[in-house]
């Protein structure tokens, strides 16, 4: 193994400038795994600021290997956050959506592989520990040897194994297999056009038969708080609410590696548009519609 111990003098510009460039070249790896970790990407962002200053005094001259330390750190700092996190949900008005990110520059944020990132993953992760989420992340997404793993968590390999077992049956029993990248984009903006007029029979026939309707909007005026189930159920609902989308200005963007709607009146972003998707049609509209939660796609394009 390639000893990668930091050799400078403690304390000195050089020192701090090395320190840097060394998280920088990792930074969208320690973002990817928190953000996996928590779904939310304003949380996942004061999670690597955190761990940043954390190496800035750490003693760097006795670590073997920069990028392990520090995304162990993350880790660690994720799950210890995630705990906190499912305390604060249990307060949330109404249903609770993962935070949309954008993937337009980045789609895997920092990993091997785009795993956990998208909406119907992330969702399904909830009901995992968080020692279970890690374990699955970091095996799944960024393809860490089960041994590292098992450092990272302080536990064993074989402990592991089992956490990424668990976790894997777990998420994969619910999962359905999506539609491709370009015909999710052409269901959503099928829904749209369809959505926008009214047209239920349209929706309808895009719709898996056990599609759902879920707002995210921690309480806000106007906003579902109760999931709409059923596709006839759903049709109707959109049907009754045409009047939300006069004014309304559409723009597409990449969010968690799928084809998303940026919703805007008067140049304001309202909300992000998406929908999962099976063999069925379109299985699950979400509308994430809480302007925390959306603020790092505000600005216009």
């Amino acid at each position: 193994m390639t000893d990668s111990r930091v050799n400078v003098e403690p304390g000195g510009a050089d020192d701090l400038d090395e320190a840097a460039a060394i998280f920088t070249s990792v930074r969208p790896r320690l973002f990817g795994i928190a953000y996996r970790m928590l779904s939310s990407a304003t949380e996942a962002e004061d999670l690597v600021q955190d761990v940043w200053v954390r190496w800035q005094t750490t003693d760097r001259g006795a670590v073997v290997n920069p990028a392990a330390f520090l995304a162990t750190t993350t880790t660690r700092l994720a799950i210890n956050s995630l705990q906190s996190a499912r305390a604060r949900r249990e307060t949330y008005v109404g249903p609770w959506l993962p935070e949309p990110v954008d993937t337009s520059a980045d789609p895997y944020l920092g990993a091997e592989r785009g795993e956990a990132l998208e909406f119907a993953a992330l969702l399904l992760m909830e009901k995992l520990t968080p020692n279970e989420r890690a374990a699955y992340v970091l095996r799944e997404a960024f393809d860490y040897p089960y041994a590292q793993i098992a450092d990272i968590l302080q536990s064993t390999e074989p402990a592991v194994r089992q956490l990424v077992s668990r976790a894997r049956r777990s998420v994969t029993s619910d999962k359905r297999t999506p539609a491709s990248t370009a015909a999710q984009r052409e269901l959503l903006t099928a829904f749209i056009t369809a959505a926008r007029s009214g047209d239920m029979a349209a929706l309808e026939r895009l719709f898996a038969p056990d599609v759902s309707s879920v707002s995210d909007g921690n309480g806000a005026a106007r906003i579902a708080r109760r999931p709409v189930t059923g596709a006839q159920r759903v049709a109707q609902y959109l049907g009754a609410i045409t009047w939300y989308w006069d004014g309304l200005e559409v723009e597409w963007a990449d969010t968690n590696g799928q084809a998303s709607a940026l919703l805007r009146r008067d140049g304001k972003l309202e909300g992000v548009l998406t929908i999962t998707t099976s063999a069925d049609g379109i299985d699950r509209v979400l509308w994430m519609m809480n302007p925390d939660k959306i603020a790092m796609r505000a600005a216009p394009a």
